[in-house]
């Protein structure tokens, strides 16, 4: 067997009664807080925008749209992971030399799960598959440092997910993985230099792509059998030589996985904590801030500190500014916050920001980096025009895994971010039927999902925002 067809038996035995008590309920934790981002993020431009095009193409309405309406499968996926990845407030994993974001899988198996009438079980079952998947292809193949964006072992994650939920057999699931892990080998230019809204859309498209690569297979396409191992494949010519035994695998990598307190990269986390902890003691005031100096390990400071990936001090839009670590400490230091709010466009250019932002200093610290990803080390100095200084430290965040969120933290940032859109009774039963998953289908959901109101379109350019 090839190693894609063994990954395809992986894929095809994995079930619901696999997954542990524990797993289970941060499935269910995840699936939760990932709809919670995609609906708060229904009326930003670019998700208005995409929702325009997405009706102006039409499609098979198989799958539904969060925000109401439906369309072919792998345009609900690119669609809906968009909603989720826009905000950039979605779960994290760290691996060794990789970070990647593994609900983002989350809209596709969701809507290929919703075509093929799957159920509750079935749809957590084939969302654990992506996460294992992704995660430890992560663990054993790290991209980013030759050029390679982390959707890269997501396009074998999204396909073996979706395949999964489509109820594939193997042949055809290692098919949808061969042909997905070909032909998606994004580039980190993505996330370098001025960032564009491709950011958050890198991913929607791997998902659209594996999706389609599962519909190909279920087709009779067939994919290189090879993907891994062969002459000019994956290990050859991007990730190198690595080893990856399946059968020894199991569905429990959502509990490795973390989820965000702020609205901000991941690496940022533990810094806005130290930045909102100075922020409380006593003799801060933000208008006689003189300089800012964070410390934190090395990886945070080369994505977002200024290191490899470029200087993160001229900020204008929304992804420039929630992937700079000196504009998110100016945020935390001023308005006490990072969330939504902290990204509108009148937020990013007020003077406030702009100035502050500018006296933040960024430095990696090779004590922290040693103690990632235990730990997130990082520490914040405020120095004042008087000379006077306030400091802190944090290690950790709510949501980390030293103290990851339960079900109430889950509903509280759901209920945050999703009720100015859904109300409280439409929220509720959303978190209700996320809650008990396993003893519904997911048509139960997305009935609910195609309630949330969104924005109106009409049929005119005009409705695209970025064309007004």
């Amino acid at each position: 067997m090839t190693e894609v067809q063994k990954l395809a038996e992986f894929v095809h035995a994995a079930d619901f009664h696999k997954i542990s008590r524990a797993a289970v309920a941060q499935l269910k934790i995840r699936v939760l807080d990932t709809l919670g981002v995609a609906i708060a993020a229904l009326d930003a431009a670019p998700m208005v925008a995409i929702r325009w095009l997405t009706e102006a193409l039409g499609g098979n309405p198989e799958a539904t749209l969060i925000g109401g309406g439906r369309t072919a499968v792998d345009r609900a996926a690119f669609h809906n992971i968009a909603l989720s990845r826009y905000l950039d407030y979605m779960d994290s994993y760290f691996a060794p030399g990789e970070t990647c974001h593994p609900s983002d899988n989350i809209g596709a198996v969701l809507a290929a799960a919703e075509s093929a009438d799957a159920s509750g079980k079935d749809f957590l079952a084939a969302v654990a598959v992506a996460y294992q998947v992704q995660t430890r292809l992560s663990d054993v193949a790290p991209v980013r440092a030759r050029g390679f964006d982390h959707t890269v072992q997501g396009a074998y994650a999204v396909a073996a997910a979706t395949a999964k939920a489509l109820h594939l057999p193997p042949a055809q699931i290692a098919n949808a993985i061969a042909i997905s892990g070909t032909a998606n080998n994004a580039l980190r230019v993505t996330r370098t230099g001025d960032l564009s809204n491709w950011k958050g859309l890198a991913y929607p498209e791997v998902g659209k792509e594996g999706v389609f690569a599962a519909l190909l297979a279920r087709a009779g396409i067939t994919g290189p059998a090879q993907v891994f191992e062969g002459n000019k494949g994956f290990k050859q010519t991007i990730a190198g030589n690595f080893s990856m035994d399946w059968t020894h695998e199991d569905l429990e990598s959502v509990l490795r996985t973390i989820i965000k307190k702020h609205n901000a990269e991941i690496h940022s986390q533990s810094s806005l904590d130290a930045a909102l902890a100075v922020r409380q003691q006593a003799g801060f005031r933000a208008e006689r801030i003189r300089t800012v100096r964070v410390r934190t390990f090395q990886v945070a400071y080369d994505i977002i500190g200024g290191g490899e990936e470029g200087d993160k001090h001229a900020i204008r839009t929304k992804e420039e500014a929630d992937h700079s670590l000196p504009y998110m400490v100016a945020a935390a230091l001023l308005d006490g916050e990072v969330q939504p709010a902290q990204y509108t466009a009148q937020r990013i250019v007020r003077n406030d920001i702009q100035t502050l932002l500018k006296k933040v200093t960024v430095s990696p610290d090779a004590d922290y980096s040693k103690r990632l990803p235990s730990e997130m080390p990082s520490s914040v100095e405020v120095v004042f025009d008087d000379g006077t200084k306030l400091s802190a430290t944090a290690a950790s965040y709510h949501g980390f895994h030293t103290n990851p969120f339960d079900w109430n933290a889950a509903v509280e940032k759901f209920t945050k971010l999703a009720t100015p859109f859904t109300g409280k009774r439409l929220g509720d039963r959303i978190t209700d039927t996320v809650e008990r998953m396993d003893r519904h289908s997911v048509r139960d959901l997305t009935v609910l999902l195609a309630q949330v109101p969104r924005k109106q379109l009409n049929s005119t350019t005009q409705a695209n925002p970025l064309l007004a």
